[in-house]
């Protein structure tokens, strides 16, 4: 009876998840890597996503994806609700948001920042975010609780960071996502002065670039996926920073789709705890080379390099691990 005896989820996470999740998030890096600059988003995508399925199922777990590909009659894998890992009924039960090419457009075109991310948590801690669009807004650690929020203008929200940071407004850098719905955002933002950098795609990587002085980024605004929301929040919530999101909805349709997952209250603005909560886990591994992390590279001597980063909640620990892989041929 012991030897399937349901295992303690925070005890898994804290034993053996951690690092193996580098290991699925490796996997999809590479698997997409392979499509890199060949203008083919969907077969880059479809990869990365099968590839990842495969070393979830390695693992001795009993997921359930709760962010993912999308429902199941649009994503034959990794769709909402599916099952992944080897021990369905006896491993912990974890739910699991992933993108396992979060900026097929970037690999497509081999721009900057492409990631294979996951987060991984206690089951029910990740909210079932459904696939619309969200309004965000991100800082870093460091800042007193409550300096962000949407009930603000950007430009009172960048004055608020700004007296906090000691600076004047014209010293804030903004990252936003380059669409023409943020084109209002951008100029009253650049008519206080605000420094903007701007970038193709990849919001999850937006955000996590708060906590990164190297960055020089200090605010993430504007809209994007609710699912990377979430995504996101895991890892602000491993190293700091504060959240705030607010679920946009285009017509009835999306609306009925936010009921089927249990969102009632469709103007609520959430914070970073609603979002990710209880002992989460992060990870992500460049597929190409970005702020966060360094790409997958193929070298002369038959092998190639990984770059990722691991995080876990309850410790706050972050590990950065470089892996050294065979080629397979």
């Amino acid at each position: 009876m012991a030897k399937h005896k349901q295992i303690a989820a925070s005890s898994m996470l804290d034993r053996v998840l951690v690092l193996e999740m580098v290991r699925v998030t490796e996997a999809a890096a590479i698997a997409a890597s392979e499509l890199i600059g060949r203008g083919d988003e969907k077969t880059a995508d479809a990869a990365a996503v099968a590839a990842m399925r495969e070393a979830f199922n390695d693992l001795e777990i009993d997921g359930t994806v709760v962010i993912g590909e999308g429902e199941r009659d649009e994503a034959p894998m990794l769709y909402i609700g599916e099952k992944v890992g080897g021990a369905p009924g006896r491993g912990p039960k974890i739910d699991i948001a992933l993108d396992p090419l979060e900026g097929t457009t970037i690999t497509a075109k081999a721009g900057p920042n492409a990631l294979a991310v996951l987060a991984a948590a206690e089951n029910g801690c990740l909210l079932n975010a459904p696939d619309v669009y969200m309004e965000k807004l991100a800082v870093g650690p460091g800042y007193p609780e409550g300096i962000i929020d949407l009930a603000r203008s950007p430009t009172e929200n960048i004055r608020a960071i700004a007296a906090a940071k000691g600076v004047k407004p014209n010293e804030i850098i903004a990252c936003v996502l380059d669409r023409p719905r943020h084109d209002k955002l951008i100029a009253e933002l650049r008519s206080i002065g605000c420094g903007i950098m701007l970038i193709p795609d990849g919001d999850v990587a937006g955000v996590i670039a708060t906590t990164n002085p190297e960055t020089t980024i200090d605010v993430y605004m504007g809209s994007g996926g609710a699912p990377e929301g979430v995504l996101a929040c895991a890892a602000l919530r491993c190293v700091g920073g504060q959240f705030k999101g607010r679920l946009l909805f285009r017509n009835e349709d999306e609306r009925a789709r936010a009921r089927k997952w249990g969102i009632q209250d469709l103007d609520r603005i959430y914070d970073l705890n609603d979002l990710a909560k209880g002992d989460c886990i992060f990870a992500a591994t460049g597929v190409t080379d970005g702020s966060l992390l360094a790409g997958v590279k193929r070298r002369r001597d038959g092998k190639m390099t990984t770059e990722s980063v691991v995080m876990r909640a309850s410790s706050g620990t972050v590990r950065w691990v470089k892996g050294e892989h065979r080629i397979k041929g």
